[in-house]
């Protein structure tokens, strides 16, 4: 989180009404002089700034789902299996080949409708992540050591328009939940008693969701009850519970 310089001026006029109140009765005292604020410090500025990004996560990536219409721009009508199964043809916008699946996870994907109790495509979830009012469609993806591949599409183009990747990350997820607009996925650390966080935001500018916050905290202490390490179902949250599968599962 980058230093926040605070205007001196505050400091001074919180002095200022302390010094008024010396002398009476009851009355505030100086603390003393306040601190100055200090402007943050910049470590070796010489140093030139970089040009291109060292690696290419796939941040911002969007993908056009090809042979995907969304009647009524309704992402609620949609087969989510079809969308995966549309989605492994996918090309991003900058086709940095970053969203490619496990071979294990696409031969699934495919035999969904043959072989549904392997199907990887679990139940989708529906949430205004761009706050324009209308749902997007929340897939998860299971996939070898418990890896999770998350990915959000949003509908485009009208009555009878396309559907568009705007977000896809994978990790070996904790859990994966919703705070006001944005995607919270939480993953173990190497750390003992600490996880990373990402939130995931929708951006205006760059049309698709970016991690726009990655940090690593303390894990939360383990609840001791009898249901401890029992995953509650989606049902039972308080926030809207996924549609049904359409595959059959």
């Amino acid at each position: 989180m980058r230093p926040v310089r605070v205007p001196a001026v505050a400091f001074a006029v919180a002095a200022l009404a302390l010094l008024s109140g010396c002398g009476s009765a009851g009355g505030l005292e100086s603390a003393g002089e306040a601190p100055s604020a200090v402007e943050p410090a910049r470590l070796w500025p010489d140093l030139p700034p970089a040009s291109a990004a060292p690696y290419d996560y796939g941040e911002g990536e969007t993908a056009r789902i090809p042979g995907i219409t969304v009647p009524g721009g309704d992402v609620h009508r949609l087969d989510p299996v079809a969308v995966a199964q549309a989605g492994l043809k996918a090309k991003t916008d900058r086709d940095s080949g970053l969203d490619e699946l496990p071979d294990a996870t696409v031969r699934q994907i495919r035999a969904c409708r043959t072989a549904p109790d392997d199907c990887p495509v679990l139940a989708p979830y529906y949430y205004d992540l761009t706050g324009d009012g209308r749902d997007e469609l929340v897939l998860g993806i299971r996939m070898p050591e418990r890896q999770l591949a998350v990915r959000a599409y949003r509908a485009d183009g009208g009555d009878r328009g396309g559907l568009t990747r705007i977000m896809s990350t994978s990790d070996a997820v904790i859990s994966v939940e919703l705070a006001g607009r944005d995607l919270i996925l939480r993953a173990p650390s190497a750390i003992s008693g600490y996880e990373y966080r990402t939130a995931w935001s929708w951006d205006d500018r760059q049309q698709a969701m970016l991690a726009t916050r990655d940090e690593i905290l303390r894990a939360p202490e383990r609840r001791r009850s009898p249901d401890r390490g029992r995953t509650p179902s989606p049902s039972a949250s308080p926030t809207p519970s996924p549609s049904p599968s359409t595959d059959g599962r």
